[in-house]
């Protein structure tokens, strides 16, 4: 059986913008309401096939080194899970994701992470 990548990470950090306790404008490392409005366009059409073609946009994690960027976590199991982002669900058949962990209640819509 042929070993499986391994996330860059795959605990949910602390200020995931994903987790219902978190207050957006303490999300550190520069938050922007500007910037978190953007990223709407890494939320998939619920059982879309679009992206399948062609690579995906995903939302980092804010505490991402640059250029070493990693998945939020919580933008990882909304898209998994009631995003059902099927590019996604795809590309992660090749990850080992066991290891993934969730902290606390998490927000249903990507509306609901902004401020």
């Amino acid at each position: 059986m042929e070993k499986r990548k391994r996330l860059g990470r795959d605990t949910q950090c602390a200020k995931c913008p994903w987790k219902v306790s978190t207050d957006p404008n303490k999300i550190p490392n520069g938050y922007s309401v500007k910037r978190h409005k953007k990223l709407k366009g890494t939320i998939a059409e619920p059982g879309s096939f679009a992206g399948l073609a062609c690579p995906a946009k995903a939302m980092a994690c804010h505490e991402s080194v640059k250029g070493k960027e990693t998945y939020c976590i919580g933008w990882l199991a909304h898209q998994m899970g009631p995003g059902n982002n099927i590019g996604l669900r795809m590309k992660m058949l090749d990850y080992d994701l066991s290891g993934v962990k969730l902290d606390g209640e998490q927000h249903q819509r990507f509306e609901d992470t902004l401020p």
